[in-house]
């Protein structure tokens, strides 16, 4: 187990082997998703979407989507998103 401190502003020192493992510098942006009862999948920023591939409950999109087409969607909202 790797422990962070959260400090009164409400930040949060990464812990050096985590910053490794998810391959992120000063500067980098980390994604934060929330999942169930209280859980929270932290990622980079340049993973692609094949690594959150059995993350999710599946459900039966009407049309199905390459991993290609994913991965063009995410980085289109994540321009979206620094932009804003």
């Amino acid at each position: 187990m790797i422990i962070g401190t959260l400090s009164s502003k409400g930040q949060i020192t990464i812990p050096k082997k985590i910053r490794e493992l998810l391959k992120v510098e000063s500067s980098d942006k980390i994604i934060f998703i929330p999942l169930e009862e209280g859980k929270v999948m932290i990622t980079g920023k340049q993973n692609p979407a094949s690594l959150l591939f059995g993350m999710l409950k599946y459900r039966s999109p009407a049309k199905p989507v390459s991993l290609g087409k994913m991965d063009s969607a995410i980085l289109k909202r994540r321009a979206k998103r620094g932009s804003q």
